[in-house]
């Protein structure tokens, strides 16, 4: 993701040289390759998260408040851990499997965590203007599906920008080892540059509409396909749910213009009788903030028709790395940006109708 630069370089600075120093406490090589950057809330890095993880709680005070979370894959905590204890392999390996965590694992890798903290500490204090200070908190083991979620386990439900290493101990890959830094934190530690009142609004929505289109193109030229009546005799039977009568309209009609049969209604339609009027083949589900309900909106649907593979095209005005990744969480097939664009919904909706 774009922004944050500095902070990322700081980051990379000192997770090459903790890689160093964690070579030489653990007599194995230990490497770090370059990091990838994301945006998550809670819920959402929380979803992405199926293997069991190693907590560890840092507290980032003086002139920079707040808390961030080194988060390990359990196992590789405990290989690592038990690197250092000088446990034979053969016992580190039915640990690993049997996720078995002891007392002095936690103390052991509470060692290796100190040490990443203190080079953090090195790296960052000189690059930046006020006092910066991090001292690492008791951690705590998360196991998916089993383990409770709090507020504050396995981390306070806050957005982060979650910088995800690439490591390899020996030659051997690892798990995970993510850094998950709060957004309001990372604002602290790297401010932004406001946006110059001189670009526009309309430039925002297109960066953001030219980001999406990357993300979810329809074809090589972003246009609805020739020929689309000829494709699809009677075009398909699409359903639009949109919630603006006047938006609602305008979809509508240019579907009826281009061969499709189509069914319109709001968000709050009985979907059980909308179903069963007719064989719907698509979605065009029309949003106005992308929140919980509107984006659980598209598994309800799926339901309702009887189809898992129903291909539903989520639009909105707005959209965020995170309701990007709840929308398909949920089981949308693509998303566009609003205002709602002929050439592109006819392109997105023959691309999927063509598949069927």
């Amino acid at each position: 993701m774009a922004g944050f630069e500095k902070l990322r370089k700081m980051i990379q600075s000192a997770l090459k040289q903790s890689a160093e120093e964690s070579s030489m406490l653990l007599n194995q090589e230990l490497t770090v390759n370059d990091t990838e950057v994301m945006e998550f809330d809670k819920e959402a890095y929380l979803a992405d998260m199926e293997d069991s993880a190693f907590v560890v709680p840092v507290d980032s005070r003086e002139d920079y408040p707040g808390r961030l979370h080194l988060v390990f894959s359990l196992r590789d905590a405990i290989l690592m851990s038990g690197i250092l204890l000088g446990i034979p392999p053969g016992r580190i390996s039915e640990k690993r499997k049997l996720l078995i965590l002891e007392a002095d694992d936690i103390d052991a890798f509470s060692e290796i965590a100190n040490q990443i903290i203190g080079t953090f500490n090195s790296v960052f204090q000189p690059l930046l203007p006020d006092k910066f200070h991090l001292k690492q908190l008791p951690p705590t083991k998360y196991v998916p599906q089993v383990d409770e979620i709090t507020d504050e386990i396995p981390v306070p439900a806050e957005e982060y920008l979650v910088y995800k290493a690439q490591i390899k101990l020996g030659g051997d890959d690892l798990n995970r080892f993510d850094i998950l830094v709060p957004l309001s934190l990372a604002k602290a530690l790297d401010p932004q540059e406001a946006v110059a009142e001189s670009q526009s609004e309309d430039s925002a929505v297109h960066d953001q509409a030219e980001s999406l289109r990357r993300l979810f193109p329809a074809d090589s030229d972003g246009k609805a396909p020739s020929g689309t009546k000829d494709v699809f005799p009677g075009g398909g039977s699409v359903l639009v749910l949109e919630d603006d009568p006047e938006e609602r309209e305008v979809v509508k009609g240019f579907l009826v213009a281009n061969g499709f049969t189509t069914l319109a209604s709001n968000l709050g339609a009985d979907m059980k009788d909308v179903f069963a009027m007719e064989e719907i083949q698509a979605v065009v589900l029309g949003m106005k903030k992308a929140d919980e309900w509107e984006l659980s909106l598209c598994s309800k649907i799926k339901e309702m028709s009887g189809n898992s593979q129903l291909p539903i095209i989520v639009c909105a005005s707005q959209w965020t790395r995170t309701g990007i990744f709840k929308a398909l969480k949920n089981g949308a097939k693509d998303i566009i940006l609003k205002p709602y664009e002929q050439n592109e919904l006819l392109g997105k909706l023959g691309k999927f109708l063509a598949a069927a």
